[in-house]
């Protein structure tokens, strides 16, 4: 595969988020973009580094986490056709408080932050896409926010198999337990309640 098709997929989120995006313009963002292949266990970014990058997964998955006492309690995961990034690190230019870690092989398209100023200066279209991808990016670190207050963890769970149902083949248990703030043990009582209220709504013929 050529490296022009290595940007398909990234083309059309663009193009998606801004259909007037012009033949020119894509051709000079393209010129500041990197392919990256991040090997399973191996990170994108770790606590105490200086995120640099903003990137685009073309295929795999990664996971969002932070230590605490010395337990990983994990943020979120991101696959294929989403932007990932320690957003904060990479805007203050301030050492990462996350890691981002590959849980399966996975291929990034990277901009660095240099790159990307000069990029803004000289697309003007590039300033509207970074914009709205940064308030996407806001509005999931919310949502997930309210969601932890708001709902319980039977509620979350039904609402990661909805919005989520492939975490479910392609992550460990544990994974979803720290996700959830639960134990693995805890997670599997939650599984068998549901399970169960499940069965009693199966209609009688």
């Amino acid at each position: 595969m050529s490296v022009t098709d290595k940007f398909e997929k990234l083309q059309a989120f663009y193009k998606q988020l801004m259909p007037t995006i012009t033949p020119e313009s894509w051709l000079i963002t393209q010129s500041y973009l990197n392919v990256r292949v991040i090997k399973k266990r191996n990170f994108l970014i770790r606590e105490g580094t200086v995120c640099n990058h903003v990137s685009f997964i073309n295929s795999g998955l990664l996971r969002m986490y932070y230590l605490k006492n010395d337990k990983e309690k994990i943020l979120g995961f991101c696959t294929d056709n989403c932007y990932i990034s320690e957003y904060k690190s990479f805007l203050t230019r301030k050492p990462a408080q996350l890691f981002i870690q590959a849980i399966e092989d996975t291929e990034v398209i990277e901009t660095n932050y240099d790159d990307l100023q000069k990029l803004y200066k000289e697309v003007p279209e590039a300033n509207f896409l970074g914009r709205m991808i940064s308030e996407q990016l806001f509005i999931e670190m919310s949502d997930q926010s309210i969601s932890e207050i708001n709902e319980t963890i039977e509620q979350r769970y039904n609402k990661l198999i909805e919005e989520q149902p492939w975490l479910l083949q392609r992550v460990p248990q544990y994974m979803i337990a720290s996700y959830l703030g639960i134990t693995p043990e805890a997670l599997s009582r939650v599984k068998n309640r549901i399970s169960r209220k499940s069965k009693k709504l199966v209609p009688v013929c």
